[in-house]
């Protein structure tokens, strides 16, 4: 889906929320390469950020690397 529409779809009312919602990693980025975003993603991100666990709880290796690169980034700041 467009940002616009991932936007709506998360209940922002302006795309800046959207983006400091990115920012703050509560929602993920656009798929890799493009502006487009996965609504399942958008639903699995949003479950964690709720305190919804779904499937098994374990984080695929991406999503492993993505936590700890943005870890790594919060130290450093």
């Amino acid at each position: 889906m467009s940002k616009e529409e991932a936007a709506a779809y998360c209940g922002c009312e302006t795309l800046a929320a959207f983006d400091q919602w990115r920012k703050k990693g509560i929602v993920p980025d656009a798929i890799p390469g493009t502006n487009r975003w996965d609504r399942k993603a958008i639903d699995q991100a949003l479950d964690r950020a709720s305190g919804l666990v779904t499937g098994s709880g374990e984080l695929s290796p991406y999503q492993r690397w993505k936590a700890e690169n943005a870890a790594n980034k919060t130290q450093a700041a």
